[in-house]
């Protein structure tokens, strides 16, 4: 299973108001199923981070984290996630920030399922 990209902001908003919560140091996650058997993933970087630079670089390293926790999980449901970085992902080591995103998709997916 491979994540694509949530793009639409009609699709992301539904997301933010109507999914379930995850709350982590490095990034705020919420999710909510999609009827798919895909996992897309939205990412945003609010201003406090820092410039542009910074920004882009946190938003790239947690959706290739992200990416990579998804290739692990066994077929399922599809899910809509949004994730918000916070600034502890800018100094990060990638493997933390890999073994922060395995526990929330880990945690995600065990809610889905009860849910």
């Amino acid at each position: 299973m491979d994540a694509a990209r949530l793009r639409r902001d009609v699709d992301i908003a539904a997301v933010w108001s109507e999914g379930m919560k995850i709350q982590h140091a490095m990034f705020a996650l919420r999710a909510r199923p999609n009827g798919l058997d895909e996992i897309r993933i939205a990412i945003g970087a609010p201003r406090s981070l820092g410039r542009a630079v910074e920004r882009n670089r946190s938003r790239r390293r947690l959706r290739e984290a992200f990416r990579a926790a998804i290739r692990g999980l066994s077929r399922g449901p599809g899910f809509d996630i949004v994730i918000v970085a916070r600034p502890q992902v800018a100094s990060a080591a990638f493997g933390e920030l890999r073994t922060s995103a395995v526990t929330a998709l880990d945690s995600l997916v065990r809610r889905l399922a009860t849910a």
